[in-house]
């Protein structure tokens, strides 16, 4: 079973995924900076100034401080604030991720149509094709009696 695991793991396929989520991972934080210290001050000096983060509502009587986190020790609160700069930090993600898909895939029809567009060389003759093809062209030169 060692054995399998070992064949399994050396796998492309495998090493590729785990470079991909290595590679995603790295790339989400730096698209949630994005989000967090680029767009989301300039989208909340839109809507008042305020952090967008700490917009929320409480849900208990006893819920009365001015910040998300302070809001979460007094109680229940829908924090709609953070689900929007997550709902943004993903539909940014999402539109990367399909600009990349669409140059990789306009990349690869180029490749294509390179491919399709070279002639194709053809392999030479036979040996014996090739010889009959001198002796025609020695015949044709010679001069008729």
């Amino acid at each position: 079973m060692l054995n399998e695991f070992k064949a399994f793991i050396a796998r492309g396929n495998v090493m590729d995924l785990a470079v991909g989520v290595i590679i995603g991972g790295a790339f989400g934080g730096i698209v949630k900076s994005l989000v967090d210290d680029l767009i989301m001050p300039i989208v909340g000096a839109i809507f008042g100034g305020f952090d967008f983060s700490n917009y929320f509502l409480p849900l208990s009587s006893a819920v009365n401080a001015p910040t998300l986190a302070a809001a979460r020790a007094q109680g229940a609160v829908f924090a709609y604030g953070s689900f929007l700069t997550v709902l943004i930090n993903f539909l940014i993600l999402a539109w990367i991720i399909f600009l990349m898909v669409k140059g990789v895939n306009y990349l690869r029809m180029q490749v294509e149509r390179q491919e399709k567009a070279a002639p194709e060389e053809l392999p030479p003759p036979p040996a014996d094709v090739q010889l009959l093809t001198e002796i025609r062209d020695l015949l044709a030169k010679r001069p008729t009696a």
